[in-house]
């Protein structure tokens, strides 16, 4: 006879938070103390404009910026339209994701100045070949969701890179993606060679095909270009992630939880400013927070800090009910070895167990200089183990076994069971990579270190031959789309800027 219990809990899955909800609150409400008492500065004179008719303060204005101060009313009421769901899809269609509470999707991050050459192990430029096959090894990545483009093409018209990226990256993947822009024309043509992808704008506005990364400047700034881009993308449907990078210890307070309230206020004014130009535009916030180190000066992405941070501020974006761009899979080693491997599980691992929504900078090496093929292959399996701890363990009559316990009995052994072999493929992972032969079966594949078979697997892919993603009509029509971004641009010279 079945007993039946009453008040009987069960964890789903394994639970993890940072901050309890008075801390948040107090974290929230400082922030909007900085944004109403110390302000941000502005350099977009139209920024400036809808932000005032938000009902922000404007103060001390001078040739190129003006200092704004937000009410905490405008704040709220910008919050009430903010959508709780962002969902963006590839352009083919076949890949879909939904930004909401506790929704996780892993995914590349974007521009790295250097990569490391698969083949030779040597760090050198990024190329537009490297992209696009960084973009092909995402493509056969199952646990990769969404994709960035993990370098800068420097082999293209500097002025114009964007769009040769995005063309590099769609070369690649049809996964959705997260891209960068020079400017507010940059992403326009993006977001035309999008339109042509999908079939035009009314099949645009059924679902997005990629968002947008736009980073203010920290600490409470918000350049030209970046509120034009933040209100291009507000008018034109694309997802925005506005995310901040504060720097503990140098762009933002050493504390944590100061750090957490100026990235709170920055992001705050990101919303408000879409809000106010359009109610209901998609908007996610978030970033990469992390510690200046002290001894390098450098900005680190392996930290402890850095994951502690990203899972408070998941904490954070959840009680506000938006969605949040989380990292993870990245490291401060300088190549692919044992620390990179120990970072990225610690930060993989946290981002998920917190329930961050676009977990991006997978692959990342070098304090985000430098990516790496290898890391991304080895992130695929960390994160695909680490999906099988948020599975938990169901408890119920079935899993409990007690059944299959009577009738194998003391001594006996499960291995011809048939509960074993009905239940064996879905209880209990098995790696593509990770090694778990006795010390013969090893020696005999050919005493192969784990870094040797991540190698092995970056040049499969790659060797792979695929069917082109489109036909040859629309690659001449994206191109044409980049050639005429060049000729209006001949001559220029733009300084690359590091997007986190």
């Amino acid at each position: 006879m079945q007993v039946h219990k009453t008040n009987y809990q069960v964890n789903e899955t394994p639970a993890f938070q940072v901050l309890t909800e008075n801390q948040i609150e107090a974290i929230y409400y400082a922030a909007l103390r900085v944004l109403y008492e110390t302000g941000v500065r502005v350099y977009d004179k139209q920024g400036v404009e809808v932000a005032h008719s938000a009902g922000a303060i404007i103060e001390e204005t001078n040739e190129d910026s003006s200092l704004i101060k937000i009410p905490h009313w405008a704040v709220e009421k910008a919050l009430v339209t903010v959508p709780s769901k962002v969902a963006f899809a590839g352009f083919d269609r076949k890949h879909r994701m939904e930004l909401y509470k506790n929704q996780i999707y892993f995914g590349g991050g974007s521009d790295t100045p250097f990569t490391l050459d698969p083949s030779t192990g040597k760090r050198r430029r990024t190329t537009y070949q490297d992209v696009k096959n960084i973009a092909r090894l995402a493509q056969a990545l199952p646990n990769l969701d969404f994709h960035m483009s993990l370098g800068i093409t420097q082999d293209t018209a500097v002025s114009t890179y964007d769009r040769w990226q995005y063309l590099a990256m769609v070369e690649g993947t049809s996964k959705p993606i997260n891209v960068t822009a020079v400017d507010a024309e940059g992403l326009g043509d993006i977001l035309e060679m999008a339109h042509i992808l999908v079939g035009g704008k009314e099949e645009w506005i059924k679902g997005p095909c990629f968002s947008i990364y736009i980073e203010p400047v920290s600490p409470l700034s918000h350049t030209r270009e970046v509120v034009q881009k933040l209100l291009f993308a507000a008018d034109n449907d694309i997802p925005c992630v506005y995310t901040p990078c504060p720097l503990a210890g140098a762009t933002a307070p050493c504390t944590l939880a100061g750090l957490l309230v100026q990235a709170l206020a920055e992001s705050l004014f990101g919303i408000v400013v879409s809000q106010t130009r359009k109610p209901g535009a998609q908007i996610i916030i978030g970033g990469l927070m992390s510690n200046m180190d002290m001894k390098t000066a450098n900005y680190t992405y392996g930290s402890p800090e850095m994951a502690l941070m990203s899972a408070g501020y998941t904490d954070i974006t959840k009680w506000l009910r938006v969605p949040m761009y989380e990292t993870a899979g990245c490291s401060d080693s300088k190549i692919f070895d044992e620390q990179s491997v120990m970072e990225a599980t610690i930060n993989i691992s946290t981002a998920a167990l917190i329930g961050g929504n676009l977990i991006h900078d997978v692959g990342y090496l070098d304090s985000g200089l430098t990516s790496s093929m290898e890391q991304m292959v080895a992130a695929d399996e960390i994160i695909d183990m680490v999906k099988r701890i948020l599975r938990g363990i169901p408890v119920n009559d079935d899993t409990m076994a007690l059944g299959v316990l009577e009738s194998v009995g003391p001594g006996g052994h499960f291995l011809e069971h048939e509960h074993t072999f009905n239940r064996f493929k879905s209880e209990i992972w098995q790696p593509k990579l990770i090694d778990r032969h006795d010390w013969e079966g090893w020696t005999s594949a050919g005493s192969k270190r784990y870094g040797e078979r991540v190698k092995e697997r970056v040049q499969e892919i790659l060797a792979t031959e695929t069917e082109p993603l489109f036909d040859e009509a629309t690659h001449k029509e994206l191109r044409r789309v980049c050639e005429l971004a060049d000729e209006r641009h001949r001559g220029e010279e733009l300084d690359i800027k590091m997007f986190g």
